[in-house]
């Protein structure tokens, strides 16, 4: 009998838990030891777009696919950065998936027995404000979590945003949240050798402006661009962003225009799978850059892993990412 999605999420929870490796490009923790302590690393704890897999409210053949587990569902886009040193985890953007995310760190903040853990998190990176990045936000309020001075590291804008506009502006007020404003391009350091640097990015600002991440740490470093306008309209480039980086998880949101029918190609204001292969494959394959694919949409044939588009990429030396995959720092 075909498992769903809840199905699906729990076996994935319990293999986290148990510390099996997850997919391609999972890197391995240190071998145990009396005195080891694994390096920090990410986890990816979401890989679609805001509207998830299966999308709401859809009808679209994948949706169907994944709603019967053909195709593997997929939780919205989000990263955890996990410091096992100084037991700390950090989230970046809070997605409406929040609570089956959190379920999926068990395993490295295990929740006080038998009631609520009122401190799952050490802070939330936010990127902006389009729903599928910061509606998670509202779990930590006094209706559920019930967290007190949440570190949420945020632009000017962004903060300003969740100061006057409700229900988060009751969050700030109630003390549930800690507002940090960061301006972009500054190293925020989280432990010796481990920072976090938001970058300005490109991309519809209705509410908020819109960022990316770079994490470093004693080993690699890994940047984050779940959303962004097409690779032309940024200043500095891509490239140039990508120097002296190990790790990209970059805008995967659709593979070609095909996706999107009746709509025009400079309309869609996301690069194209094609396009960033096209742009990164000689730095893929000539400086050893592991490319990723995140933010997809449910419209894009790359979710299912037997298709002619998954295929295109893992032979041009990218992946798509998948929940649970880990990069060492």
């Amino acid at each position: 009998m075909a498992t769903g999605w809840p199905e699906r999420l729990a076996a994935l929870g319990a293999a986290l838990i148990a510390g099996v490796a997850l997919g391609a490009c999972v890197a391995p923790p240190e071998e145990a030891g009396a005195q080891s302590v694994r390096a920090p690393f990410v986890r990816v704890v979401g890989t679609a777009q805001d509207g998830g897999f299966p999308h709401a409210a859809c009808d679209h053949e994948g949706c169907r696919q994944a709603r019967t587990a053909a195709t593997p569902p997929r939780l919205v886009s989000s990263l955890a950065l996990v410091l096992p040193a100084s037991d700390q985890v950090f989230l970046i953007d809070a997605t409406p998936d929040i609570r089956p995310q959190l379920d999926l760190l068990r395993d490295v903040r295990q929740p006080p027995d038998d009631r609520v853990d009122r401190s799952p998190l050490d802070g939330v990176f936010l990127t902006h404000a389009h729903i599928g990045h910061y509606l998670g936000l509202a779990f930590f309020g006094f209706e559920a979590v019930h967290t007190s001075d949440l570190a949420v590291w945020t632009t000017q804008r962004m903060a300003d945003f969740l100061r006057t506009n409700g229900p988060w502006s009751q969050l700030v007020e109630k003390g549930n949240l800690d507002l940090r404003v960061t301006p972009p391009d500054t190293p925020i350091e989280l432990a010796p050798g481990v920072s976090v640097t938001s970058f300005v990015v490109p991309h519809r600002d209705e509410f908020s402006d819109t960022v990316g991440y770079i994490i470093r740490g004693p080993s690699r470093s890994l940047l984050f661009v779940p959303d962004t306008d097409k690779w032309a309209t940024w200043e500095p480039s891509l490239l140039d962003r990508l120097e002296g980086i190990d790790v990209a998880l970059l805008d995967g949101s659709f593979f070609s225009a095909a996706e999107l029918p009746g709509r025009s190609i400079e309309e869609i204001g996301h690069p194209m799978i094609g396009t960033t292969m096209d742009l990164l494959e000689r730095r893929v394959a000539g400086a050893g850059l592991e490319a990723l694919f995140i933010h997809l949409n449910h419209s894009n044939p790359a979710l299912a892993p037997d298709s002619e588009a998954r295929r295109e990429i893992d032979a041009r030396g990218f992946a798509v990412a998948i929940e649970g995959q880990e990069f060492d720092l």
